[in-house]
């Protein structure tokens, strides 16, 4: 009786994470991933730039 109620308890619980997923708020922001690599690659510059100007 123990090992039903165990494999029923992962199934209910990845039924669960399949429907908070599968569900998209419209109102959300949404980012490019370009943009996201793009200002990675910026930050990424300006830092190595900073440490050339301001040696440590």
């Amino acid at each position: 009786m123990a090992k039903e109620s165990k494999s029923k308890s992962g199934f209910q619980s990845a039924a669960g994470l399949i429907r908070y997923f599968d569900s998209e708020d419209e109102k959300a922001l949404k980012i490019n991933p370009l943009a996201v690599l793009g200002m990675a690659a910026v930050t990424i510059f300006v830092v190595e730039l900073l440490k050339y100007v301001y040696p440590v």
